[in-house]
């Protein structure tokens, strides 16, 4: 299993909107997800920043690299991308995090 963790950042005022948004993530993205290999997907919010902090579990024999290619994550993009900082492309801006310690 592999882990990875990146930061995307939340617009001010968008926070209740973004939390809506993911409780009615839909079924055909959370299914494109686990199709991928993605196993386990968590994203946390500070906050005090805007700051969204993202982990992902993938199956040693993921596709997640081909997901934005995907049309349903496309649309997700679009349909997320008034809340958050994007790209020209919709794709949220994302800082990838180095792991420096890990406990099991």
């Amino acid at each position: 299993m592999q882990q990875i963790a990146f930061t995307m950042r939340l617009k001010p005022g968008n926070e209740a909107e973004y939390q809506r948004r993911h409780d009615e993530i839909w079924p055909e993205l959370s299914a494109a997800l686990t199709d991928a290999g993605v196993r386990d997907y968590s994203i946390f919010l500070d906050r005090q920043t805007g700051t969204l902090f993202a982990v992902q579990r993938r199956t040693d024999t993921h596709t997640a690299d081909a997901l934005p290619s995907l049309p349903i994550v496309q649309r997700w993009w679009a349909y997320m991308a008034d809340l958050m900082d994007t790209n020209p492309d919709n794709s949220p801006v994302v800082t990838t995090l180095e792991p420096v310690f890990y406990h099991e």
